[in-house]
């Protein structure tokens, strides 16, 4: 289905002597005032302004790149505690007082929350993601995704969702830039204790007051002593928790045989609307999708009513190896039965397999490990000075070269750049200046799912030919259907992450990607296209009140509304029968 949808026309690559002509085109702009101010602060620009060489790869004082944040004295409140103790809404309520802030989370689901209730609130707030920009007249709060923080404004108060995540490989290195950079009086914390020591020394040098508070859970989570049995034994509430998309509609169908329940499923690589719809109707008590299969996508960002989790395995496949969950991974899942208010408010967390127990145990038990270091990148800035040496270096080269000779204090780490380098890769056959190279290095584009990287490969290459994107140009209109197997969702899926893409790029390059209104249509539809088929891939059991089919005929008169307005010939075929995987 998707090779029908997108046109992929790659091209033979750009000679060398071309390519290196064009790709230190930016970064000879940049002269002394430029250096001035990314090195605001640093020992190292007495030597620069001497000599002209400076060690560009000498990020051992990280916390001077932000200079807006360095004049101020802030207020730091640490708020730290289990899964479900009130941290975080203890933060927010300041956040809702305060004359200006921003709210920086790691979801774009969190992002959306908060801006609903602050505006709830009457308290005006912007939404402001990668892929969406809602602005509110008169507004002087945001609710961000924390790679979207704003470290050039200054507020009263600011918070921090999920500080532990400074230790995440891969995204750390965004928490990082907030935590130095956000220029707030007030600035709230809200995570794991086990980063408490790590921020305390990260923040000894910046002149900020620290105030660490403690919360314990709300209510009770009780680890059982048995496991589930079998699946007869499931009821209302449950949540089964397991790591890949086949395991997790393998298990949807084991519950729904037994003909008591249906299940919601969510997982990572869902539409995040879809991802809420789904949970929507888990947490409604007039739909009878009263049970929830589940990946670690539930460990943060979804209020969920869970009254028991279920682990079906204990072991997940990180992208490197398969290994054991780990500590706080196991806790962040568990603590998500039980929530305060709801109507499950006593929590109760098992597996499947007996064997799996004692880890269980054993690790609601003990203390998250102390987080050692937090993640660093360098910045676009640092890039471009350090490619005026290495002008004949593509940007692969560039990074590769800089971050193997960066330096480093002890407390931070290098974020994984694998799939950055897959990106450079791509890139660098291209007729690209640098800071374009490096705006498609950083957009959230999966490598490993081969429709998403050539998505990638077909916008650089349209961008580079014709300085425009016309989405028309790679999407063929007219063939969007409801997936007829777990092959073709997985597809659509993929659909959706293109169109995902587009829009990340538009908000950045509108200009050259002139079809964000349409990008965004299209996607839209996906998503209801992927809800179609989540909704009538169980065991066909008729619903109470028939509402399945008024779901569908809803679905389909949006789906209808909407398709008219751009594609005329999408066919959405209503009468399409499942077929197994």
């Amino acid at each position: 289905m998707a090779r029908s949808l997108l046109r992929w026309r790659l091209s033979s690559p750009v000679p060398p002597k071309l390519r290196d002509s064009m790709i230190c085109s930016d970064c000879l702009k940049l002269d002394i005032n430029i250096c001035s101010h990314v090195f605001a602060g640093l020992r190292c620009l007495s030597t620069f302004q001497r000599s002209g060489k400076p060690d560009l790869t000498d990020l051992t004082h990280p916390h001077t790149w932000y200079p807006v944040a360095r004049r101020k004295k802030r207020n730091i409140f640490l708020h730290v505690g289990p899964t479900n103790s009130g941290k975080t809404y203890n933060a927010l309520k300041s956040l809702e007082t305060s004359s200006s802030g921003v709210y920086c989370g790691p979801l774009r689901l969190l992002a959306w929350e908060v801006a609903q209730r602050l505006n709830r609130a009457n308290v005006p707030c912007n939404l402001i993601t990668g892929q969406e920009r809602e602005e509110i007249d008169g507004a002087k709060h945001s609710s961000v995704t924390v790679e979207m923080a704003d470290v050039t404004s200054e507020y009263q108060c600011a918070v921090i969702d999920e500080i532990q995540m400074v230790g995440c490989r891969t995204r750390g290195f965004s928490f990082t830039r907030a935590l130095l950079g956000i220029a707030s009086d007030e600035l709230h914390l809200c995570g794991d204790p086990a980063a408490v020591p790590l921020i305390q020394r990260i923040l000894e040098v910046t002149g900020d007051v620290i105030k660490v508070q403690h919360y314990e859970r709300l209510s009770p989570l009780i680890p059982l002593k048995y496991p589930l049995g079998s699946f007869s034994d499931i009821r209302k509430g449950d949540c089964i928790v397991t790591f890949s998309r086949r395991e997790i509609y393998k298990l949807k169908k084991k519950v729904e045989i037994t003909g008591k329940h249906l299940c919601s499923v969510v997982y990572g690589s869902l539409p995040p609307e879809t991802r809420t719809k789904q949970a929507k109707m888990f947490n409604d008590e007039s739909s009878e999708f009263d049970v929830l299969v589940a990946s670690d996508a539930i460990g943060m960002g979804l209020n969920l009513n869970i009254s028991r989790i279920i682990f079906s395995t204990m072991k997940k496949f990180d992208g490197v190896c398969t290994r054991d969950l780990t500590i706080p991974e196991i806790k962040q899942i568990a603590g998500r039965a039980g929530r305060y208010g709801s109507n499950f408010p006593t929590g109760e967390v098992t597996c499947i397999d007996a064997e799996d127990l004692p880890l269980l145990h054993s690790s609601l038990e003990s203390s998250s490990p102390l987080i050692e270091r937090a993640g660093l990148f360098p910045t676009f800035d640092l890039l471009s000075l350090y490619s005026r040496l290495h002008s004949k270096a593509g940007l692969y080269n560039i990074l590769e070269q800089f971050l193997k000779k960066a330096k480093l204090s002890p407390d931070y780490f290098i974020a994984d750049y694998e799939e950055i380098l897959k990106v450079a890769a791509v890139v660098d056959e291209l007729p690209l200046g640098l800071y374009d190279k490096y705006l498609f290095c950083i957009s959230p584009v999966d490598m490993n799912d081969e429709i998403a990287a050539q998505g990638l490969t077909q916008f650089a290459e349209n961008y580079a030919k014709k300085g425009i994107v016309q989405l028309r140009e790679i999407f063929t209109p007219g063939r969007l259907q409801v997936p007829k197997s777990q092959n073709s969702l997985k597809e659509l899926e993929s659909v959706h992450k293109v169109l995902d893409l587009y829009v990340w790029l538009s908000f950045r390059m509108e200009d050259s990607f002139p079809d964000c209104e349409l990008a965004s249509s299209q996607k839209a539809i996906c998503s209801l296209l992927i809800e179609e088929f989540l909704e009538r891939l169980g065991w066909q059991r008729q619903l109470k009140g028939n509402f399945q089919q008024n779901s569908f005929s809803l679905q389909q008169k949006a789906q209808s509304s909407m398709l008219r307005k751009y594609f005329p010939q999408v066919l959405v075929d209503s009468q399409i029968e499942l077929t197994k995987d």
